[in-house]
């Protein structure tokens, strides 16, 4: 495990009613409804947040990493994420895709980019070795 010498930032958020419930921020950015996936509330679901939320942070991993390797980050950069939320043996279970868009870079860039960003990301860091997980370069 790794400890944190020094918190750049702590999310705060109070949420009631679970999958059929209601979240918001401390700071009121963020007022959101829940509903459980594939249901017809109006709200949207863990699963769609958490993929918002990693998509977001690859990009910017990727961004990191592109300046380390003197790399021009396209202004188009995209990351099609998906999050499965499954059933086994033992109970539920995530499984992510990250599709990456990179318009314009060479592949081997792109890759290298990928994988780069794979081990900045606070969000790949947290889910390596617990969920499966494939990144795949568009």
């Amino acid at each position: 495990m790794n400890n944190i010498d020094k918190v750049l930032y702590t999310g705060k958020t109070h949420t009631t009613g679970g999958r059929d419930g209601a979240a918001h921020s401390d700071d009121g950015r963020l007022q959101i409804r829940l509903s459980p996936p594939g249901g017809n509330g109006e709200g949207t679901n863990p699963e769609q947040l958490f993929a918002a939320g990693w998509s977001a942070c690859f990009i910017g991993a990727m961004g990191r990493a592109a300046k380390e390797k003197n790399i021009v980050l396209p202004p188009d950069v995209a990351v099609d994420a998906e999050v499965n939320l499954g059933s086994g043996e033992g109970g539920f279970f995530l499984q992510a895709r990250l599709r990456i868009s990179l318009p314009g870079l060479p592949r081997e860039q792109g890759q290298a980019l990928i994988e780069a960003a794979h081990q900045l990301c606070p969000y790949s860091r947290m889910s390596r070795g617990n969920i499966d997980v494939t990144l795949s370069l568009a």
